[in-house]
């Protein structure tokens, strides 16, 4: 099975993990400790939450300021734009930033949020269909 396992650094796991429940990630214990947070979006797609020293502790690289700068941007997509602004209300609420408006292609609807330390997420409704239909790719 493929399976990708995202790393941040976070300044507070238990804040952080507050806000990606709400986002609608789940924890997932068997890689939960003090110093590091799993949380899941799909079978496929975890979010490992470390505390700086724990991130350090793998890379001895200088962590940026997230909140200064983007080291990368993540997009998760869903089935509706309903999804998508539930999901971005869900995590303004627990205390994300929305940097942007929404973008709207027509095929797709792309709302931005960032997390507790800057941490930037696109929730993205695509329409393959449409997408397809107007590049004439099949």
């Amino acid at each position: 099975m493929k399976q990708i396992f995202i790393n941040l650094p976070v300044k507070n796991v238990e804040a952080s993990m507050n806000f990606y429940t709400q986002l609608g990630f789940t924890n997932n214990p068997l890689f939960t400790f003090d110093d590091q947070k799993c949380m899941v979006w799909s079978e496929q797609v975890y979010l490992m939450l470390q505390t700086y020293e724990m991130y350090k502790s793998g890379n001895k690289k200088n962590i940026p300021d997230t909140k200064k700068y983007s080291i990368a941007t993540f997009t998760l997509p869903v089935e509706s734009l309903d999804r998508v602004n539930e999901i971005i209300e869900n995590g303004l609420q627990a205390g994300g930033t929305e940097p942007t408006p929404m973008y709207d292609e027509g095929f797709m609807q792309v709302r931005n949020i960032e997390d507790l330390d800057g941490h930037n997420w696109g929730i993205i409704c695509l329409d393959l269909d449409k997408f397809k239909e107007m590049t004439g790719n099949q």
